[in-house]
């Protein structure tokens, strides 16, 4: 059986676009263990930093495991969860409108860490008194 993981992520970025920084904390209660990183980039904007946070933390486990990755950026939930990653693979990395898609190589790095752990993309309003995802917001 795959270990279970929670995984709590979050982005920032002043001003946006501008420094940007991110945070995420993973959890597995089966072994009693807790892991947090973080990291910052000159010239980045609030949604690349909520992406990388989920890159960063998903690459960090070192076998497949069954996810649960909570984000308060509906961005990164509803890119996974309403078929937008489809759409956008489809068009050939295009917009309805024929524009590229903004953070390609990121969508491109977090689908494959997708296909090789079990993740469920969660919601989670930020800032409302959520312990581990006011924590991710602090690293970042």
């Amino acid at each position: 059986m795959k270990p279970q993981i929670e995984i709590y992520t979050d982005g920032a970025c002043s001003p946006n676009p501008g420094t940007g920084g991110w945070g995420a904390v993973l959890i597995s209660h089966a072994h009693d263990h807790r892991r947090e990183l973080s990291g910052s980039e000159f010239d980045s904007t609030n949604n690349r930093m909520e992406l990388t946070a989920a890159i960063h933390a998903l690459t960090a486990l070192k076998q497949p495991c069954r996810v649960e990755l909570y984000t308060d950026s509906m961005y990164l939930k509803n890119a996974f969860e309403q078929g937008w990653l489809e759409n956008w693979q489809r068009k050939r990395w295009k917009t309805k409108g024929g524009k590229p898609v903004a953070n390609q190589d990121l969508w491109q790095a977090l689908l494959k860490l997708d296909r090789q752990h079990e993740v469920n993309w969660r919601w989670v309003k930020g800032h409302a008194g959520h312990p581990e995802n006011d924590r991710a917001d602090e690293l970042a």
